[in-house]
């Protein structure tokens, strides 16, 4: 697995003059070896550091890009549901009560695993790049960690309103 901490070379600055991935704190894009020539890391910190840029936070993320096997136990796991999915976000901000975040954890936002040969199958479904589908699921995945949902139609609505702004300003 190769590690990227790589930021975007056209990076915006932010409000302090500083490159928007030093103000947003690291973005950590993992990518199974198998994966590495289809994975352009710089673009998913993009799209990662788009998302919250969008929505006036910072944090720290790690975006790991893996098989679909790997995706399909996580999602049993902590899903109860069987097979792959294109995209699984961990938040590590729970608002549980008696929860307590380590210190040192505090600008750790979670992380977002996406399934690559599920991503592949689904963008070619959709007659995308896989490129574009890669963006689009470190957006939504980043907006699951901010607290966004999609389980109610309002909510989606919602959360794919800002998907959608969210990847104009990327292209």
């Amino acid at each position: 697995m190769s590690e990227s901490t790589s930021p975007p070379m056209d990076n915006p600055l932010s409000d302090d003059g500083a490159p928007a991935d030093e103000a947003q704190g690291p973005i950590i894009v993992q990518v199974d070896d198998a994966f590495e020539a289809e994975v352009d890391a710089a673009d998913i910190v993009a799209a990662v550091v788009a998302a919250l840029d969008a929505e006036a936070e910072s944090g720290e993320v790690t975006v790991v890009i893996t098989s679909d096997e790997a995706v399909a136990e996580l999602n049993e796991q902590y899903r109860a549901t069987e097979g792959p999915t294109d995209v699984l976000s961990f938040p590590a901000q729970d608002d549980t009560p008696g929860f307590v975040i380590a210190p040192e954890m505090a600008t750790y936002l979670g992380d977002i695993i996406i399934a690559l040969p599920y991503t592949r199958r689904q963008a070619a479904a959709l007659e995308r790049s896989l490129r574009d589908e890669l963006r689009l699921l470190a957006i939504h995945g980043t907006l699951h960690l901010l607290g966004y949902d999609h389980a109610e139609p309002e909510e989606e609505a919602e959360m794919w309103a800002k998907q959608d702004a969210i990847l104009a300003r990327l292209s």
